[in-house]
């Protein structure tokens, strides 16, 4: 069977109103039409799908069979586009701020606290993207959140935390077999996390453990992974002190040793030197370096 092709968006519109109104001339009103183009109108779509819509009546409008079948599939096709028109291209609709970052950085130090930017700024909404490795910045992209020493050709960037490495563990872990030496977490699996400069092997040889075999142990790709590990008791994860305050404070992780080692390496807002900044973006990122400054 041949298939009807879809008729224009204003005959749909006519009916549609026309069948709510029962009346061409208020049909007209609401359309801003006059009652000839509105008939016309209903007249094409008829036409077009070879029946009538309407009857005629002495005293006005009614619907014919087939016109009481069709308004209800005509009502809900017009109220999906408006609806999706107007989410995606409303009048007062604004864009979201797409920031690209670490999911540690996320999990562990933003998310706590958007909350209170949302309570200050509830008309800019934020969308995080998650990235694992340093990557050239998406177009489409306001800022992003790395970790690295600050200096990145083309881009701008702010400090957003000053780390400092060291152990955690569970408290499980930790009493099952106590943690008094820094040499002593060769007795448990390390946890390594990939892409860091500064890891195992640099903490141990800060604090003079060179004995310690750092090669051995669990590799994986995000902070997240080797934290959860570690509160799991599997293993001891080397912290960025940023990524577990909350942890230690809630006693989900404990901090055996008291050796702390600066990191080199920080969190940083950046974003492309040479683009200007949306109003809510750069509400944003001042609000960002603010909440750094203020947990520094």
């Amino acid at each position: 069977m041949k298939q009807k092709t879809l008729p224009p968006l204003n005959w749909l519109r006519a009916f549609e109103v026309s069948a709510r109104c029962l009346n061409f001339t208020h049909a007209a009103e609401e359309l801003f039409l006059t009652q000839g183009a509105v008939s016309q109108q209903i007249r094409q779509l008829e036409s077009h799908l070879g029946v009538a819509l309407f009857k005629r009546l002495p005293r006005g409008l009614g619907l014919s069979e087939e016109g009481q079948a069709y308004l209800p599939v005509v009502q809900d096709a017009i109220t999906r586009l408006a609806v999706g028109t107007n989410e995606i291209f409303g009048q007062h609709k604004r864009r979201p701020i797409k920031v690209r970052g670490s999911l540690a950085f996320f999990v562990h130090w933003l998310a706590p606290k958007l909350q209170a930017f949302s309570q200050a700024h509830p008309h800019v909404d934020i969308r995080y993207i998650s990235n694992i490795w340093v990557k050239e910045l998406d177009g489409e992209d306001d800022m992003e959140i790395r970790w690295g020493h600050g200096q990145w050709p083309g881009l701008v960037s702010q400090r957003l935390t000053w780390d400092t490495l060291f152990p955690v563990c569970s408290p499980g872990l930790m009493a099952k077999s106590p943690l008094t030496v820094p040499a002593d977490v060769s007795n448990h699996p390390l946890l390594h996390v990939l892409g860091y400069e500064e890891g195992w092997g640099y903490w141990l040889n800060m604090v003079g453990a060179h004995s310690v075999d750092f090669s051995t142990g669990m590799q994986f790709d995000t902070l997240i992974s080797t934290l959860r590990m570690a509160e799991l008791g599997q293993g001891i994860a080397l912290a960025r002190s940023s990524m577990v305050d909350e942890m230690l404070r809630d006693g989900r992780l404990v901090e055996p040793f008291t050796q702390r080692i600066d990191a080199s390496e920080s969190f940083y807002l950046v974003r492309d030197s040479g683009a200007e900044q949306h109003p809510d973006a750069a509400i944003f990122s001042t609000w960002l370096v603010e909440q750094a400054h203020r947990f520094k």
